[in-house]
């Protein structure tokens, strides 16, 4: 330690949500450059250490920042617009006409910074989005210093067919090339709504260049009966199988949802190595239905946790919605056992990470990852007494608990201060935003 560190992190107990899920109470964590520089307990250090700040974990839970494996920022300014209605009548009769009328880049910058807040105070450091000016969200993540994968989003017409092919693979190729290595917090991806609103076609090129530039590939799929209906009667197939007539799953694929799939289904995203995003409080606000992942699980399927945009969940919470996650299945297969606190608390770490290809890097707290830490302040009625941390923090905290956030080595959030954001013109251009929408209507 002969140049000492940037931050020092003493005290608490930290969950490692390393391979070997150690704990270690009363630890010591030097983060120098962005990175992870040691982690070790304070009874073996040997000399005390220079550190140009110093955070307090006392009476904290340090873990890695929490990772949103799906979501769609810029629709928080649809937040309560729309809500107690099915799927397809939500998206066709609601979503998409309010989309089509407000949605711009300044919506979506505007938009995207209030959600960042959002996940921030409730722990979020890393998230993955999806939805159009997509530029607009990346930005919104660099200028907040979040991390961050965007998927420009792509849709065909309504009426059915294909879109500008050429085009797509135009702005597809125009979006990975202006944001890869454009910041180390930001990786590009690209994002194909669903089987049922974009074509075969459509469903290949966007693929072609995904594969082609090594980016993540991310799809809504399986999501509801309806769904499922459908694209049996336009393909003969499950939208499973048919997104693998159609070639485009593998392990850069990001499947979302995937709540209706037989067994031939989860074993072949199993064989082509296909990541899941679960999104259980979503699925259950649209009715749609509750995703296998216990089995999912036991076939060795990557799973992490998403909260999908906050039209139709309505928050950005992973902390709730790990809660979420370990209940819905518990009570819809009549096992206690099944999704325990240490699974779902990996799910929304080390395994979101994995999902996003960036497990080498975040999703645990080890020495020579990014510095995406946050700590969760034990000192509440709610969280006392304190037996075991991993119940805890699933069945017992909120978003509302987490007071430091630290990501790539930065302090975004100290003691529920945002020290590089303004929160308040965040809010009252959200607000202006919000007033317009509610005077036009959807």
């Amino acid at each position: 330690m002969e140049n000492g560190v940037d931050i020092l992190i003493r005290g608490g107990t930290l969950l490692t949500m390393s391979e070997a899920m150690e704990i270690v109470h009363d630890p010591v964590i030097g983060i120098r450059d962005g990175k992870i520089l040691f982690v070790d307990r304070q009874d073996r250090l040997t000399a005390p250490i220079r550190a140009k700040e110093t955070v307090d974990a006392s009476h904290s839970i340090i873990m890695p920042g929490l990772v949103n494996t799906h979501t769609h920022l810029p629709m928080i300014f649809f937040r309560g617009l729309a809500d107690d209605l099915p799927l397809m009548d939500w998206l066709n009769n609601h979503i998409f006409p309010a989309e089509a009328k407000h949605v711009n880049r300044e919506m979506v910058y505007a938009g995207s910074l209030l959600a960042i807040a959002e996940m921030i105070l409730s722990g979020t450091t890393t998230f993955c989005d999806g939805y159009f000016y997509e530029s607009s969200v990346a930005q919104a993540a660099i200028d907040a210093g979040m991390r961050a994968v965007t998927a420009q989003g792509f849709i065909d017409p309504p009426a059915g067919g294909n879109g500008n092919l050429s085009k797509y693979i135009e702005i597809a190729e125009r979006f990975i090339d202006k944001w890869r290595g454009k910041s180390g917090l930001l990786t590009p991806a690209l994002f194909c709504h669903s089987p049922y609103t974009c074509s075969p076609d459509t469903l290949k090129a966007i693929k072609k260049v995904s594969r082609g530039a090594k980016v993540p590939y991310i799809v809504h799929l399986a999501e509801t009966r309806d769904e499922v209906r459908m694209i049996r009667e336009r393909y003969g197939v499950s939208p499973v199988m048919h997104l693998e007539r159609s070639g485009v799953l593998d392990d850069a694929t990001i499947a979302v949802h995937c709540v209706w799939l037989e067994e031939k289904d989860l074993e072949m995203l199993a064989t082509r190595g296909v990541k899941v995003s679960h999104n259980p409080e979503s699925n259950m606000k649209l009715a749609s239905g509750v995703a296998p992942v216990p089995d999912m699980l036991k076939k060795g399927i990557t799973v992490g946790l998403g909260t999908d945009g906050s039209a139709s969940n309505n928050d950005l919470d992973l902390l709730m919605e790990m809660d979420t996650a370990a209940k819905i299945h518990k009570v819809f297969r009549g096992d206690p056992t099944v999704m325990s606190a240490m699974t779902v608390l990996k799910m929304a770490t080390i395994r979101g990470a994995g999902v996003l290809n960036l497990a080498d890097s975040i999703g645990s707290v080890e020495a020579g990852k990014y510095a995406d830490i946050i700590l969760v302040d034990t000192r509440k009625p709610h969280l006392t007494p304190l037996y075991n941390c991993y119940s805890q923090l699933v069945y017992a905290a909120n978003g509302a608990d987490v007071s430091t956030v630290i990501i790539n080595g930065k302090v975004v959030l100290k003691e529920r201060r945002f020290p590089g954001l303004d929160i308040e013109d965040i809010l009252d251009r959200a607000r202006k935003i919000a007033g317009e929408i509610g005077k036009t209507g959807r």
